[in-house]
């Protein structure tokens, strides 16, 4: 059975991942670690520890205490923070990674770290981009997730550390708040057509973007971790995405639902920019060739869960 030590389990991906994974491996099996601690599930039901990721020597004793075989790394900066504080982006997300990934070398751990669609540039093709191609991101964020994919690279090549990583794409979410990211409009319209029956985007009209719905993000994760390491040709940056939409195409869905729902615009030219640069939609033959990658949500089963959790979250809290 794994032992499973994962980084930044607060944020956005690692609040759900850290009890799913105790769901499938056991609640002591899974370590969770963050630079804070709240009163949520994954503190209070499971192993917690204080860890700020950029103390290397902290996480290396960490890790060794709990004697585990297998390192989920998620601390970082998200794009639109990252771009406003590049320099604490570069620090804490290729810092944090350095050090995690010399954990996994010298403890012999599996090892997973998320890649992005910001890992592209407005050169990269925009439409059904390849798993190969082009990578010259004009943002932080994506200069650290190239980087990282590199790196990553680096250490099965040179080390033969089992590392392992997605691409990313916008990630929806009904258990986490926004966190600073440039596809946060596709949580952010769900939560405020429940509160006020209305949205301003900060994305303008006609820009598409990937997204996923985050219980399929957490199921590439585990059937990627679990895959056969032999069929793995691209180890650290497998492009994974369940559909290509617009703002306008959230609202449509939405209306389904709500048809008093109304939703206009108020463009941030920093966030715009940066979706801009990203691909219009992403080819993920890769990673269903390799390990067999799958969804089970597109926007229309995605809306009616969203929708249907916010409310019961709503009259829980409200």
């Amino acid at each position: 059975m794994k032992k499973i030590l994962i980084t930044g389990a607060l944020g956005q991906i690692g609040s759900e991942l850290t009890m799913k994974m105790r769901e499938v491996y056991g609640n002591d099996h899974v370590i969770a670690t963050d630079i804070r601690e709240t009163e949520s599930d994954v503190v209070q039901k499971g192993p917690f520890e204080l860890l700020d990721v950029t103390d290397a020597e902290s996480m290396f004793h960490l890790a060794k205490k709990h004697d585990v075989d297998t390192i989920i790394h998620l601390a970082a900066l998200l794009s639109a923070t990252a771009e406003a504080k590049p320099l604490l982006a570069w620090n804490l997300n290729m810092g944090g990674l350095v050090n995690a990934l010399e954990v996994a070398r010298e403890l012999r751990c599996q090892f997973f770290t998320p890649s992005s669609i910001g890992a592209f540039g407005p050169t990269t093709p925009k439409d059904q981009t390849p798993q190969d191609t082009i990578q010259r991101p004009t943002t932080m964020y994506g200069v650290n997730k190239v980087s990282g994919e590199l790196l990553c690279d680096y250490y099965y090549y040179k080390f033969g550390v089992d590392t392992r990583g997605l691409r990313f794409p916008g990630l929806i979410s009904y258990v986490t708040p926004p966190g600073g990211g440039t596809t946060d409009y596709a949580v952010e319209i769900y939560y405020d057509a429940i509160k006020k029956g209305s949205y301003t985007s900060y994305i303008a009209q006609g820009t598409y973007m990937d997204m996923m719905y985050m219980p399929d993000a957490l199921n590439a994760i585990i059937d990627l971790m679990e895959a056969d390491p032999s069929k793995l040709k691209h180890r650290n940056s497998f492009n994974v995405t369940a559909m290509s939409i617009e703002p306008e195409d959230v609202a449509a869905a939405i209306r389904e639902h709500i048809p008093s729902f109304k939703m206009d615009y108020a463009v941030d030219p920093v966030r715009q920019s940066i979706a801009e640069s990203w691909p219009n939609s992403i080819d993920a033959t890769a990673a269903k060739e390799e390990w067999g990658f799958k969804v089970e949500y597109d926007l229309a089963k995605m809306t009616i869960d969203m929708l249907a959790k916010l409310k019961q979250k709503k009259s829980l809290v409200g």
